[in-house]
């Protein structure tokens, strides 16, 4: 253990890009593991020294406190669930993080990736699903290099529409034909987040893949106002939302595919609207889950760049085993949110969205349920998941290995393995009833 810590000047101040991510960072925090104290100071992003305790009145910024055998799951080459990210062992209880947090959370991705540096050992084969061996595989989401010019199948559309007595102007993509398939994007980030599935032919040759920006998010602007008032998402107006876009686009019994605060609106569609749905597909998608961090005003403050901060805060969300591609597509989307926009969603999926007590009324005679959550998702984790489906006869669960919170944009060939089966359950004649 001392010899790890010992490693991380030379371990961080090797790597350029670690150092530019971290220059404007200068501070001094504390990390214990088990009984043995260290302080590591940090200068522009350059760890200048590291100290081993015991200290007395020494000063330090924030500190994270861990048993020696958390921290040595932390830095396994493909860390277990729960031990993958700083903010997992947290809400695992496996660490505590305490003193004056905002150095931490104003370069927090900077912070995880120096206390990850010792996890430098290549990663093992990664072990396929079995639906990965039973021929699903994905094709490759991304052109190579020597690829010629093509255009994709994908069509983006302005829909012109009022909400709650005001004008929106909200964008929408989609692609292929058949049985119409709309999907939500998670909390801060937008419809980019399912364009490997509007790209995957096996998917759009059956379905018509749509894909919205709420209002407030990616391509489509807030009201005329905006700018005096604070931007909250409700249950009741999110699902007011994809009730109206439905019937301005006059889909007939879609299926809607949600992830995260659209994985948990799917569980208030299937309360007061099964009817008007072919069927309901809820990622990362629970009745209630506990937060991960108390306080959501870090995601809207002067002192702590909001883009940066989402983008540190979800980076923690996605598995391990995610190439590095498609997790920096996702974090990159989180970086682009309008100020306060992701923290007004949180209230809808933290407060307004909890739905304890109500989902045991979900009759899934009237619309198939099927909830889907990744193993290495701690914001709504794999038990979240089957606590609610326990409360719903007929629901649906799979949990999925190797994938975090954002299954269609951090792993999208792996996805794919999942995802395909149940939309081929869906499309079945016994479905159409």
């Amino acid at each position: 253990m001392p010899d790890v810590f010992e490693a991380l000047p030379a371990l961080v101040n090797g790597n350029e890009s670690l150092v530019r991510r971290g220059r404007y960072c200068t501070t001094t925090f504390l990390v214990e593991a088990g009984e043995t104290a260290w302080l590591v100071s940090v200068h522009a992003g350059r760890v200048e020294k590291v100290e081993r305790g015991p200290f007395l009145m020494r000063a330090w910024s924030f500190a994270v406190r861990a048993p020696v055998e958390a921290w040595q799951k932390f830095w396994e080459p493909v860390p277990a669930p729960g031990y993958h990210d700083l903010f997992a062992m947290t809400k695992g209880g496996h660490a505590r993080v305490e003193g004056n947090l905002q150095p931490l959370m104003a370069n927090l991705r900077y912070v995880n990736n120096v206390l990850a540096k010792p996890r430098t050992a290549p990663r093992p084969p990664r072990s396929s699903p079995p639906s990965v061996r039973a021929g699903l595989a994905a094709p490759a989401t991304t052109a190579a290099a020597d690829a010629p010019p093509h255009i994709e199948p994908i069509v983006g559309r302005y829909l012109r529409l009022t909400l709650g007595g005001r004008p929106h102007r909200v964008y929408f993509e989609e692609a292929g034909q058949g049985i119409p398939l709309v999907c939500l994007h998670t909390a801060g980030a937008d419809g980019r987040q399912f364009r490997h599935l509007m790209n995957d032919e096996t998917v759009t040759r059956d379905y018509r893949v749509i894909a919205f920006d709420m209002p407030w998010h990616g391509k489509s602007l807030p009201p005329a106002g905006w700018q005096d008032e604070e931007y909250r998402l409700t249950t009741a107006s999110y699902t007011d939302f994809i009730m109206a876009f439905c019937q301005a686009l006059g889909l007939e019994r879609p299926v809607v595919l949600g992830c995260s605060i659209g994985g948990k609106i799917v569980l208030q569609l299937a309360l007061e609207h099964a009817r008007a749905f072919r069927a309901l597909i809820g990622l990362e998608s629970a009745d209630y889950q506990a937060p991960w961090y108390d306080d959501t005003s870090w995601l809207h403050r002067p002192d702590v760049h909001g883009g940066e901060i989402s983008g540190a805060l979800m980076s923690g969300l996605i598995a391990p085993q995610s190439p590095d591609e498609t997790r920096w597509d996702t974090l990159w989307m989180y970086m682009q949110g309008g100020p306060g926009v992701f923290k007004g969603d949180l209230y809808f999926y933290r407060a307004d969205g909890d739905f304890r007590g109500r989902v045991a009324r979900i009759d899934t005679r009237e619309c198939p349920l099927y909830l889907l959550t990744g193993e290495y998702d701690f914001s709504c984790t794999p038990d979240d998941t089957r606590q609610t489906a326990e409360k719903i006869p007929g629901a649906q669960v799979t949990i999925m290995r190797e994938i975090g919170h954002f299954p269609m944009s951090e792993n999208p060939a792996v996805f794919r393995t999942y995802i395909l089966p149940v939309l081929e359950e869906i499309r079945t004649p016994r479905h159409t009833a």
